[in-house]
């Protein structure tokens, strides 16, 4: 089955203002080229609300707020081999939020960066 493409806030309004005019749910799907049960769906939700926006998700709290993420960016590029737990430490240590590497790591990921780690055999110390 292939997934679900979804329709853009503009080409809902369209549909629903096609539907309004009077236009057929089929003739409306084969226009924005999506399957008449999502033209179906949407009639029936804009019925029911009065609105064509989808709904709000619940997902997972954020541990971290937008300005911690800056944070843990800006450590990470200005200390290029720094481990996420070193980051960790610096940002509990600033803003008193206490998060585990891995949430480093994953917020690091978002903006396409690494925690580094010195390796060894690069390192004259070990």
């Amino acid at each position: 089955m292939p997934p679900r493409r979804k329709l853009s806030d503009l080409d809902r309004g369209r549909a629903i203002g096609w539907v309004q005019d009077g236009v057929a749910a089929r003739q409306v799907a084969q226009r924005l080229a999506v399957a008449p049960s999502v033209i179906i769906r949407l009639k029936q939700r804009f019925h029911a609300t009065g609105r064509v926006q989808e709904r709000q998700r619940s997902r997972r709290p954020r541990v971290t707020t937008q300005r911690e993420d800056r944070f843990i960016q800006r450590q990470a590029m200005q200390q290029r081999m720094a481990t996420a737990n070193n980051i960790r430490q610096r940002l509990q240590a600033t803003t008193n939020t206490v998060v585990s590497g891995q949430t480093i790591r994953n917020c690091l990921h978002n903006f396409g960066l690494r925690a580094r780690r010195p390796s060894p055999r690069n390192n004259p110390d070990c």
